[in-house]
C-alpha cells in the first residue's frame, strides 16, 4: 500500500510525540515515537492500561532487562490500541462513518485514494462495496520510533558494568526489535558502529526473498556523504536502509548537527543527483554480504526513500520540496506542537509557544550532550534553572541520568547538567586563579547546561495529571525558528488542511523563505564561531572557518541560480527572496573580513 500523505510528523522532544501515533495513526499519518526515557513510557503505559482496562504488571527496575521490557510492552499496547481504531474506522456502517469521512477530508485533493473513494461513491453507496474497497486499500500511519544512537549510557548493577547489550541505546533498539510492530527505526545524532553492529542479532531487520522488511531502518542526516558511509556501513552487516531522512543541520527544531556551511537545498539536489548510485552501489554491497551470511538474498534491488524536514511552512515550500527534489514525504514537526490532537503539550507551554516571536526562539547551548540544542526563552525548566543558580546551589538532581556520560570525576559517568558535576566542577575552577573575566565567562558556561532529558518528558505527564514527584514540574520544550509565524492552537484538521493549502493559519506576512531562514541561521552560526576564535585562532580554526564560508558561498550561488530559474513557483516572492539572497551574500562577505583580520592572531595549534 502506497501512504496516504505526503507528509510525516517527526519525533519531537522526548514526550511530545510519545503517544501520536495513537491519535493520528488511524488516518493514515506516519508519526514516531522517542525511545529515551523507559521511565515516562511505564508512566504511560500504566496510564493506558487503565484507560482501555487491560491487564497491568509493573515493570519495575530490580527486574531484568527491565528498560527494553518497558519498551516493547508500551510499543505492543500502542500498536495493539492503534490498530483497534483503525478497525473501527474501516468498519463502516451508517452510524460509525465519521471518522472514515474525518480521513477522506483530510487527504490531498490530488490523493489517488481519494479520487476512488470518490468514484465509488458518486453513484450509489453500497455499504458493503465500501467496506471491502476501505479494507483492501486504506494504509493505517506508520509506528515508527527514534533513537538518538549516542545516548547509549552504559549501566551499572551493583557498581558491577553491564554488558553493552545493556547500554541504554542498546536496550531500547532490543525494546523495538521484540515488538509486534511492523515500522521503521529512526537512527539519529550520527553513526554509533557498535549499535549498528548489534542490529545484526534481530531478524526483523533482514529483508525477505520479496525485498519486504518488517523493521525498515531509517538513518536521520543533515549531509550525502554521512549516509553514504553509514548506508555502506550497515549493508556491510546485511542490513539495508530504507530511508535517508534529511534534516536541515539549523533551521530544525530539537538538537541542531550544524554541516560544515551545506545548505539544505544543494544537499537535496545532491541526493536527487546521486540517489540512483546510492541505492545501486549500497545494494551491492548488501548482496554480498547477505550471500556471505548464507541468508535471503532479495530477488529485486530494494527501493530507498529520500525524505526531508526542518522549516517547511507552506503548501508551496511543501509541495516544491516534493516536487522538485523528488522527495517522498516532507517533515512537519514544530507546528504540530499546537496541534493537541496530535501531540502531547501541556497548557502552559502551549501557550508560550503561540506567544513566542523570533526573540524567544534560540539556538542554545543547554544540551548536556553538548550539542546545539534550540530553545524558548522563559520555559519553566530554565526557570527553575536559574532558581537554584540564585540559591547558589546550580545544577539538576538528575534523577533519570539518561546522558550520564561525562567521565571527568566519575568512571560510571555523570551528566554535565546535574548538581553532582556543576558542583565539581567550579570547584575545579575556583582552583586555576582565573581573572574575573575569565572566570566568569567559564562559570557561566558550566551552569548553562539544563536537564533536558526530565525537562522534554515533563509536559506529557502534566497534560495526563501524572505524578511528577521525581522529575518536578519543569518543561524544556524545543520548537524550530519556524514556531514563530505560528500564533494559535490547530485542531487536526486545519494543520492538515494548512500543509495542503485549503486554509492558511500564518497571518503574518514577513515569513522568509525556508531556504533564506535556514542561510540566516547559518550566517549568525558563523558570526558566533568567529566570535569564539577572536581571543586566539589556530591555523586548523582558520580552515576550518574559511571552509565553512566558502560552503556558504556555494549556496548561495546555487539559490540564485535555482530561484532565478523558477518560472511559477514563488512567483509571488521571487524578488523579495534574491533580494535576500543578495543582503546575504554582503553579510557573508563581511564575516570574511572579520575572519581574515584575526590571521595576525593566530596561534601554535
Amino acid at each position: 500500500m502506497t501512504n496516504a500523505h505526503s507528509f510525516h510528523i517527526p519525533v519531537m522532544g522526548i514526550g511530545f510525540t510519545i503517544d501520536t501515533p495513537l491519535k493520528v495513526s488511524q488516518f493514515g499519518i506516519d508519526s514516531v515515537i522517542s525511545l529515551v526515557d523507559d521511565i515516562l513510557i511505564e508512566k504511560l503505559r500504566k496510564m493506558y492500561c487503565e484507560k482501555f482496562e487491560r491487564p497491568y504488571s509493573e515493570i519495575t527496575e530490580k527486574m531484568d532487562d527491565f528498560r527494553a521490557k518497558r519498551i516493547t510492552s508500551y510499543l505492543d499496547l500502542i500498536y495493539d490500541e492503534s490498530v483497534k481504531k483503525f478497525e473501527e474506522l474501516k468498519n463502516v456502517t451508517t452510524e460509525s462513518a465519521t471518522d472514515l469521512k474525518k480521513y477522506f477530508s483530510m487527504l490531498p485533493d490530488t490523493s489517488r485514494l481519494k479520487q476512488e473513494f470518490k468514484n465509488l461513491t458518486k453513484d450509489s453507496f453500497d455499504l458493503q462495496e465500501i467496506k471491502t474497497w476501505v479494507v483492501e486499500n486504506l494504509p493505517m500511519g506508520s509506528i515508527d520510533v527514534n533513537i538518538m544512537t549516542k545516548v547509549d549510557k552504559e549501566n551499572y548493577r551493583k557498581k558491577i558494568k553491564l554488558p553493552a547489550e545493556y547500554n541504554d541505546a542498546h536496550a531500547a533498539l532490543r525494546g523495538y526489535a521484540n515488538s509486534v510492530l511492523n515500522s521503521s527505526i529512526i537512527l539519529s545524532a550520527g553513526m554509533n558502529p557498535r549499535l549498528y553492529s548489534y542490529m545484526e542479532q534481530f531478524e526483523d531487520f533482514y529483508p525477505y526473498e520479496n525485498g519486504i522488511i518488517k523493521k525498515k531502518i531509517v538513518l536521520k542526516v543533515s549531509d550525502y556523504r554521512s549516509a553514504l558511509i553509514q548506508g555502506k556501513f550497515l549493508a556491510k552487516k546485511g542490513l539495508w536502509v530504507s530511508e535517508y531522512r534529511i534534516e536541515s543541520g539549523l533551521n530544525c527544531g530539537g538538537h541542531a548537527f550544524a554541516t560544515d556551511g551545506f545548505l539544505m537545498g544543494p544537499i537535496l539536489n545532491q541526493f536527487k543527483e546521486e540517489k540512483e548510485n546510492l541505492t545501486q552501489s549500497v545494494y551491492e554491497i548488501l548482496t554480498s554480504a547477505l550471500d556471505q551470511k548464507n541468508r535471503v538474498v532479495p530477488k529485486m534491488i530494494l527501493p530507498i526513500k529520500i525524505t526531508a524536514q526542518g522549516g517547511v511552512g507552506t503548501k508551496e515550500e511543501h509541495n516544491f520540496i516534493l516536487n522538485h527534489y523528488k522527495v517522498d514525504s516532507v517533515g512537519w514537526g514544530t507546528p504540530f506542537l499546537l496541534v493537541p490532537e496530535a501531540t502531547t503539550v501541556d497548557k502552559s507551554t502551549i501557550e508560550k509557544l503561540v506567544a513566542a516571536k523570533e526573540a524567544d526562539l534560540y539556538l542554545s547551548n543547554i544540551s548536556p550532550l553538548g550539542i546545539p540544542f534550540h530553545s524558548l526563552k522563559g520555559n519553566t525548566k530554565d526557570l527553575e534553572k536559574a532558581k537554584l543558580i540564585e540559591k547558589g546551589r546550580p545544577g539538576s538532581p538528575c534523577p533519570k541520568k539518561f546522558v550520564a556520560m561525562n567521565k571527568d570525576f566519575l568512571d560510571t559517568g555523570i551528566c554535565t547538567a546535574s548538581r553532582q558535576y556543576q558542583h565539581l566542577k567550579i570547584k575545579e575552577l575556583d582552583e586555576q586563579e582565573l581573572s574575573k573575566e575569565d572566570y566568569t565567562y567559564y562559570y557561566n558556561k558550566i551552569i548553562e547546561k539544563s536537564c533536558t532529558c526530565v525537562g522534554l518528558g515533563t509536559s506529557a505527564l502534566l497534560t495526563y495529571g501524572l505524578d511528577t514527584t521525581t522529575e518536578g514540574q519543569g518543561v524544556s520544550v524545543c520548537p524550530g525558528p519556524n514556531m514563530a509565524y505560528y500564533t494559535k492552537t490547530m485542531d487536526l484538521h486545519e494543520m492538515i488542511d494548512h500543509i495542503y493549502g485549503k486554509t492558511n493559519v500564518i497571518t503574518r506576512e514577513d515569513r522568509p523563505h525556508m531556504f533564506i531562514k535556514e542561510l540566516y541561521i547559518y550566517l549568525d552560526y558563523l558570526q558566533g564561531l568567529i566570535a569564539e576564535s577572536s581571543v586566539e585562532m589556530t591555523e586548523k580554526q582558520r580552515k576550518y572557518l574559511l571552509t565553512f564560508s566558502s560552503n556558504l558561498n556555494d549556496g548561495i550561488d546555487y539559490y540564485q541560480e535555482l530561484f532565478n530559474n523558477q518560472k511559477e513557483e514563488f512567483s509571488g516572492s521571487k524578488q523579495q527572496i534574491l533580494h535576500q539572497l543578495d543582503e546575504g551574500r554582503d553579510t557573508l562577505n563581511s564575516l570574511l573580513q572579520g575572519i581574515e583580520s584575526l590571521d595576525n592572531k593566530l596561534a601554535t595549534p
